[in-house]
């Protein structure tokens, strides 16, 4: 775990002061999407869509194979942000109170006390999270959804903001589980990184030859900017057709024979927060309804079972399901 004590040299804050202090909230996101991307090559949509999330205060999934920079994408992001992180290894001998901290007697006291665990930090990078019982899973469930942790009898609110980045390898099954519908569902979106093109990868092996660039990296903001750009975010309009129009397609996954179970109104909220993020990433207070339909796969396939397929659809299948439902409905004007 680090805290901006810990990373912050008299350099860094200076330049921190001076990102803060600027008026306009879209600064600050060019800045740290160039910032990560410099460090991340060759990912800047990816790097978009992880910012959507964070900015739409919701939490992101990258799931690829081994070595192509998911790992580095979550450091990458808290990096830039001065807030506390912590990066869990999931394991299957992993206990629900590795993550949420548990009770120890002291001496000194002689009482319990209560010692938290790496769960309480603004940013939790959850490392093969499949690798870990379904037991284990569930001890993320509540934070996720309302940004608390219950222990011991015992309820303590995170400081804001809050974003858990989790990774994990589709195609080793052997000593996985894989994620409850429940789980997915808390993922604002399920992401791919994709090997690298052969021009950022040429550029991959100079740049960290001399050691993890992530450590080369200047912060960009401090936890309460962001905040204040979620507050914003949500101050972007979304036109009742729009919102309208959504509604539609989610209500026909619900409808269709070709799935099982359709999206749910968590879903519906998140690709809403979705839209409005990556409004004001694109430096409008409005939606407009390309954005809704951009997002429509990376925000609902994951959230849906197939009827044929069931959960063990490919991601590819999933998709492809979600474009067809998006298709059949008219966008608005």
């Amino acid at each position: 775990m680090h805290t901006a004590d810990t990373i912050l040299d008299k350099k860094n804050t200076d330049l921190l002061e001076t990102v803060v202090g600027l008026p306009n909230l879209y600064q600050i996101t060019e800045t740290l999407h160039r910032e990560i991307s410099s460090v991340v090559l060759g990912k800047q949509e990816v790097v978009r869509l992880c910012l959507t999330a964070l900015f739409a205060g919701e939490h992101i999934l990258l799931e690829d194979v081994p070595g192509v920079g998911k790992t580095l994408m979550g450091k990458a992001i808290a990096q830039a942000v001065v807030g506390d992180f912590s990066r869990i290894q999931f394991t299957p001998d992993l206990l629900p109170s590795d993550i949420t901290g548990s009770s120890i007697y002291s001496s000194k006291t002689n009482d319990f006390v209560f010692n938290k665990g790496p769960i309480f930090s603004n940013f939790v990078l959850a490392d093969e999270i499949n690798r870990a019982p379904p037991r284990t899973q569930s001890a993320l469930l509540e934070v996720m959804s309302d940004t608390q942790v219950s222990a011991d009898g015992q309820t303590w609110a995170l400081s804001p903001p809050f974003m858990v980045i989790a990774t994990q390898n589709p195609y080793e099954f052997e000593g996985t589980y894989t994620l409850p519908e429940s789980q997915l569902d808390r993922f604002l979106m399920r992401l791919s990184m994709g090997y690298p093109d052969r021009q950022y990868e040429t550029d991959i092996l100079t740049n960290h030859r001399q050691g993890d660039p992530v450590e080369r990296m200047d912060p960009v903001c401090s936890p309460d900017t962001i905040s204040n750009i979620q507050t914003a975010v949500r101050e972007v309009k979304v036109d009742p057709a729009i919102a309208g129009w959504m509604m539609d397609v989610v209500n026909l996954t619900r409808q269709s024979d070709r799935f099982n179970v359709g999206v749910s109104t968590r879903g519906a909220l998140a690709w809403y927060r979705a839209v409005q993020a990556v409004a004001f990433l694109d430096k409008r207070d409005y939606a407009i309804p390309d954005d809704a339909k951009d997002l429509s796969t990376k925000v609902l396939s994951h959230r849906v079972q197939l009827t044929e397929s069931g959960s063990l659809a490919r991601k590819a299948e999933m998709e492809a399901a979600i474009i067809s439902v998006v298709n059949q409905v008219p966008l608005p004007s």
